[in-house]
């Protein structure tokens, strides 16, 4: 009973999130760090892809396409294997929603962290990577997978509620921030394997103008996420 009762205090919500201003500053300060350092930004950007081919594979579900797996590469690129109709909406969501992924899921964690919900944000972190687990492709994918849910199951189990608060905020505004990085990036990627170039292919639609999609919802995420940290500083 003992064992069962820590399980379900780490899986309730808590207070909302009240750090200090020098916390803040540290996490601001590893934020930065993760972002700028080439070797903690090649790091950082397997996950910021992980949330990418995520994204793809739950939207393909939810269009009722079939996930068959996934597989993220050294150069931080990713993909996602759905199986269903090779044109048509479902297959238009499935290859859009990637790069939105990681800003929409940034910011909703970083609005669940500053209202307590770190603990929720990490049961449910870890139960999906543990049912993706299956699907993974490569010796890389796995080991990403298995070195995030270490990370992530070490927090859940062994931080206290201010510490998991923190850690998901600074998780969630580095995937805010890798998002804007690489919708940069694919803005100057001509080829035609990328998701913009592909979107142009099915719709018609100039691939200029799902750039500008994937834009609006970085901003409107971008802004979600600062109108909630904003009345955090001090």
């Amino acid at each position: 009973m003992d064992v069962w009762s820590e399980v379900v205090d780490r899986v309730l919500p808590g207070p909302a999130l009240a750090p200090s201003a020098r916390e803040l500053l540290v996490l601001l300060g590893l934020v930065a760090a993760v972002v700028v350092l080439g070797p903690a930004w090649r790091a950082a950007r397997l996950v910021v892809t992980l949330v990418h081919e995520l994204g793809h594979a739950v939207v393909g579900i939810l269009c009722g396409r079939r996930f068959a797996g996934f597989v993220l590469r050294m150069d931080a690129s990713g993909h996602a294997i759905t199986h269903g109709r090779a044109r048509g909406p479902g297959r238009v969501a499935t290859t859009w929603a990637g790069y939105p992924a990681p800003a929409v899921v940034g910011a909703a964690i970083i609005v669940a962290a500053a209202r307590g919900w770190a603990p929720v944000v990490l049961t449910v972190a870890l139960l999906v990577l543990v049912a993706t687990l299956v699907r993974v492709r490569s010796f890389l994918t796995a080991l990403v997978m298995v070195l995030v849910l270490a990370a992530l199951g070490l927090l859940w189990w062994a931080a206290g509620p201010l510490w998991q608060g923190l850690a998901v905020l600074a998780v969630g505004a580095v995937l805010l921030v890798g998002a804007w990085r690489h919708v940069g990036s694919v803005a100057r990627d001509r080829s035609r394997g990328s998701d913009p170039a592909v979107l142009a292919a099915l719709t018609r639609i100039p691939r200029v103008l799902w750039l500008v999609s994937f834009v609006l919802v970085l901003g409107a995420a971008t802004w979600w996420a600062g109108a909630t940290v904003l009345p955090l500083l001090p």
